[in-house]
């Protein structure tokens, strides 16, 4: 994860560093930080 100079935020696989980078508007990234606490992608059940 990185904080880019845009605003944005990259996120990419730490197991392959050459591959494609993510990026994230600060409000898309805010967005999954809440979901994630919530639990909103947990699985049923759990």
């Amino acid at each position: 994860m990185a904080f880019l100079a845009s605003g944005n935020i990259g996120l990419r696989d730490a197991k392959n560093p050459d591959g494609p980078t993510l990026i994230f508007t600060p409000g898309e990234w805010s967005a999954f930080v809440a979901g994630a606490k919530d639990g909103e992608f947990n699985r049923p059940g759990q």
